[in-house]
């Protein structure tokens, strides 16, 4: 469990590269940044789309990168890569030894997603990964640049909302969203403009 939160933090946040539903697979990019003021190094890996491999790639991905020792914190831009493959946090805790933030921007619509989850065979087994990662939990982040508090959601394996809530806090400095993950998905902004 993590006991204390220095500014310069080290955390990995996850994206995911631009794909269509033809393609088999797409890239997973790891933006490792100190706190929310510097960018250390990136990290990518490639999943299937509506696959089930994503927990065990960034799981891979961590162990084996160069920055691992200095990791605190794993930060997902949500709970699917690549369409529906969903990643199972409690698991990907458990293979990192890293506690495990996923931030949300908008509330999801579970509704939509079970309906739209009901035309895999496995459904279940992917519905079930999504309630196993707990009650989606809502925070109002307030930083420098934001004139007033501005909502995010959140889901956490291995830390507690306190230190959820700091980290959340520490590292979204330019907008609402942790600069982990806003500068991973900002790199793959720029690799939709490449596709394209």
């Amino acid at each position: 469990m993590l006991k204390t939160i220095k500014p310069e933090i080290r955390i990995v946040g996850w994206d995911d590269a631009p794909f269509t539903f033809k393609d088999k697979h797409t890239l997973l990019v790891g933006v490792i940044c100190r706190g929310g003021i510097q960018i250390d190094g990136v990290i990518t890996t490639k999943i299937r789309v509506d696959g089930n491999d994503t927990t065990e790639k960034i799981a891979k991905a961590i162990n084996r990168s160069k920055h691992r020792e200095q990791l605190r914190v794993i930060m997902l831009d949500g709970i699917t890569f690549g369409g529906f493959n969903v990643v199972d946090i409690g698991k990907l805790h458990e293979k990192t030894k890293l506690p495990v933030i996923v931030v949300i921007g908008e509330k999801p619509n579970m509704r939509k997603i079970r309906k739209s989850l009901s035309r895999f065979p496995d459904s279940d087994k992917r519905w079930g990964l999504m309630e196993k990662a707990g009650s989606i939990r809502e925070f109002e982040v307030k930083n420098k640049v934001l004139k007033r508090g501005k909502t995010i959601y959140y889901q956490h394996a291995g830390i507690d909302e306190y230190m959820s809530e700091r980290i959340i806090n520490l590292t979204s400095v330019n907008s609402v969203m942790p600069e982990p993950v806003r500068v991973a998905h900002l790199i793959c902004n720029g690799l939709k403009r490449r596709r394209s």
